[in-house]
């Protein structure tokens, strides 16, 4: 379990330090203040030490190997020219450090790099041990209408997407568990797939289907946008990559879902943390939020423990405020806008 992440000088963060709860932790602001940058860093940092573990066959992690795994993944991920474009754009010549802490401390890693770095990062804190469990990041947008040729087009041909979508594609490209596995995560499928209408099916073409109870299978490109989203999760679920222990990275799960789906998807999350999972997850919604709240509050997810930062835009960059509660956040500007545009509505009936 990711217990603690210190930021200094990454992208619009000058310094930052952020407490994680061991369920869901969720992300608030508005466009630019580094949400998706936190879930990236995070992410990025874990995802190289778990490839660093069957790269090397179980031998101890070194300076050197995981500089090269750090700043690969780090650059992979983010895009940017060069490296040390993550550095805060107002400290320049300062240098970026990320640290991570575990509930095992052999996990602890910190590392940083400068303005001129270009595929290099110096470690400062060398873990013991490689990570165990490969984490998931889910991207504003569904992917399983581009998954068909995209793994091989991405290993021989450069293509400008971030690893992330590489990354979840390998994860969504596994056999579906059967046994003993696969009954443990029929209760979470049993929700999404009602949702859904019908059951994700890979076939032997690289395809993705929904098998309709009754009905032909209908092709990825023919079902709405909102049950794909929910159909990467019941896949990921299907695989085991969201079953056991691990850490799932989420972007905006609300994006093209309507509120319905987005409940689904709340209970989706609030299950997967029941499971074991870890979820970070990034989001404008108000209305999600909202139904985190509900949940939690729920006595089956009692034991669901949460976590909510608000980030806000100040003139030296981004502060944070974080709470185990939306309602212990004072700015969280999601309900000032709410709360401003329901004045604002009374006003236009006068």
């Amino acid at each position: 379990m990711l217990e603690k992440i210190n930021l200094k000088n990454l992208t619009a963060f000058p310094q930052a330090e952020f407490r994680f709860a061991p369920g869901l932790n969720v992300f608030i602001g508005e466009n630019g203040t580094g949400k998706t940058h936190i879930l990236k860093a995070a992410y990025a940092t874990i995802a190289a030490g778990a490839e660093g573990k069957g790269i090397h066959n179980g031998e101890a992690p070194m300076k050197i190997a995981l500089q090269k795994r750090y700043a690969e993944k780090l650059s992979n991920v983010f895009r940017p020219d060069t490296l040390g474009k993550l550095v805060h754009r107002k400290r320049g010549r300062e240098r970026c450090q990320i640290e991570l802490f575990f509930s095992d401390p052999l996990l602890n890693c910190g590392f940083g790099f400068g303005a001129s770095s270009s595929v290099s990062v110096q470690i400062e804190k060398l873990p013991g041990n490689w990570q165990k469990s490969f984490p998931v990041f889910l991207p504003a947008r569904e992917l399983l209408t581009i998954y068909p040729g995209f793994v091989s087009m991405y290993e021989n041909r450069y293509l400008e997407f971030e690893e992330t979508y590489y990354d979840t594609c390998l994860s969504l490209g596994e056999a579906a568990l059967k046994g003993p596995r696969e009954k443990k995560a029929r209760s979470l499928l049993d929700t999404l797939e009602e949702a859904m209408g019908g059951k994700i099916e890979l076939d032997g073409n690289g395809r993705f289907y929904l098998g309709i109870p009754g009905q032909k299978k209908m092709e990825i490109f023919l079902v709405a946008e909102g049950h794909r989203k929910l159909a990467m999760i019941a896949r990921l679920v299907g695989t085991g990559a969201l079953l056991d222990k691990g850490y799932l990275f989420w972007d905006e799960p609300e994006a093209n879902l309507n509120p319905r789906l987005i409940k689904t998807a709340a209970q989706a999350v609030f299950h997967l943390c029941l499971n074991g999972i870890q979820v970070f997850m990034a989001t404008h919604s108000l209305f999600l939020l909202r139904e985190f709240e509900i949940l939690s509050r729920r006595e089956e997810f009692e034991n669901v423990k949460t976590r909510y930062f608000a980030l806000a835009m100040k003139e030296t960059g981004v502060e944070v405020e974080q709470g185990d509660s939306a309602d212990d956040l004072e700015s969280l500007t999601l309900l000032e806008e709410a709360l401003e545009q329901s004045d604002r509505y009374m006003d236009a009936g006068e």
